[in-house]
């Protein structure tokens, strides 16, 4: 499995990029647009501000070409403010246009615990099964955010966290998944999610 993370530099790729490793899929850190085309599938890392990491995605001419590889079905995953980008507005520090790539908004948190949410918290799956394979019932995850996806209780959220309100941490649509935990930083749960996403793409591939 040949898998682009995309380099449009916001973001710690190193833990993605070793990862991916651990589990033995070909993975390159990467803008090029051949680069790009001839992956398997496509992860859009990100630490940071939406402001930040779409003025990138536009400095690099990167958006049409993700645009390009969704619409041709190749699977594409984002991962915590990844995610955030594939939602059609995110209201942090402003409003942004985001990706579109699933529907919905990124707005703020409405609890009254300390924000941003860190640290590991508990899955609750809705939905995918294939997601869940290897998985205990209930397992945990580690979380860092101050934005959240809003709907919480649409079809495309697979699993959600409780944090004073739901939380969609794990949402999806036929060839698209976001993660708004890390599972790069969640341990055996972390690599299993990503070996089942390994799984699930290669099928759909």
């Amino acid at each position: 499995m040949k898998i682009a993370i995309i380099d449009y530099e916001v973001g710690n790729l190193a833990n993605v990029y070793n990862a991916w490793k651990r589990l033995g899929a070909d993975v390159r850190i990467t803008r090029e647009p051949a680069v790009i085309r001839d992956a398997d599938m496509i992860e859009l890392p990100g630490v940071g501000a939406i402001r930040d990491a779409m003025a990138n995605l536009q400095k690099f001419d990167l958006i049409p070409l993700l645009e390009e590889q969704v619409k041709s079905g190749k699977f594409f995953m984002g991962v915590c403010l990844g995610m955030q980008a594939l939602f059609e507005t995110d209201y942090e520090g402003g409003t942004y246009q985001g990706l579109g790539f699933l529907p919905g908004e990124i707005v703020p948190f409405h609890t009254r615990l300390k924000v941003p949410h860190m640290g590991w918290n508990e899955l609750e799956f809705r939905g995918a099964p294939w997601l869940q394979k290897g998985l205990p019932a209930h397992p945990y995850a580690y979380f860092v955010h101050s934005y959240l996806k809003a709907p919480a209780d649409t079809p495309d959220v697979l699993a959600v966290a409780d944090y004073g309100q739901p939380v969609p941490a794990i949402c999806g649509k036929d060839n698209v998944l976001g993660f708004q935990c890390h599972p790069e930083k969640s341990g055996r749960v972390g690599a299993q999610l990503l070996q089942n996403v390994l799984d699930y793409a290669a099928k759909k591939g």
